[in-house]
């Protein structure tokens, strides 16, 4: 039996879009999951490191962005809105671990066993290669290997562009422990990205 088949082009463009979710067109919905799903699930997955969990959070973001659609307030595109609400999300779940994940209780001194021993020169420019989709995948597959106390930090600084003080605020963490622990993570890709990019 064939899947059902979502035509993207029924709305022109965002806008449009918001304002069928706004009617509470059932197109409208159908259109949101499937245009930003992979955008959250890449998210929710990069956060939590369970493919499980990260489905659980996906369905979680959309079920509350449709429940507070009426406060949205256009301040930020719909794809930086849902990647809030899935950030919240997927927090949420690992401040539900425990003891397995004790994001608010991990020392945060580096340790000399912790510092990488094999950094080395690379022949590749990482800003330069950053649309190279192997690499991308690389670094994709490194980023789960990180402790998540770690990988956490890494994600919502690095990748999406929070500053220090607001993911200090959303982890409920001091600065300079956010400071320390992104330090940790960025040595810690250093270290497992070099062979590939001493290779590239």
């Amino acid at each position: 039996m064939p899947g059902l088949t979502i035509d993207l082009t029924i709305y022109d463009d965002e806008e449009a879009l918001l304002a069928g979710l706004r009617r509470r067109e059932p197109d409208a919905c159908a259109c949101l999951i499937k245009r930003f799903a992979p955008l959250v699930y890449a998210q929710a997955l990069r956060l939590l490191g369970d493919a499980d969990e990260a489905e659980g959070a996906l369905q979680q973001t959309f079920i509350k962005a449709c429940d507070k659609l009426d406060t949205y307030e256009g301040r930020s595109g719909l794809g930086s809105w849902l990647y809030r609400i899935a950030t919240n999300e997927a927090l949420m779940l690992l401040r539900q671990r425990s003891p397995r994940v004790a994001i608010d209780h991990v020392a945060d001194t580096i340790q000399a066993d912790e510092i990488p021993q094999h950094l080395t020169p690379w022949t590749l420019d990482p800003a330069a290669a950053a649309l190279n989709s192997e690499l991308r995948a690389t670094l994709e597959q490194a980023l789960m290997t990180l402790p998540e106390t770690l990988r956490i930090v890494f994600v919502l600084r690095d990748l999406q562009g929070l500053s220090t003080e607001e993911t200090a605020a959303m982890l409920g963490l001091g600065e300079s422990a956010v400071k320390v622990r992104l330090h940790r993570a960025r040595l810690r890709l250093r270290e497992l990205l070099s062979t590939y990019m001493q290779e590239h």
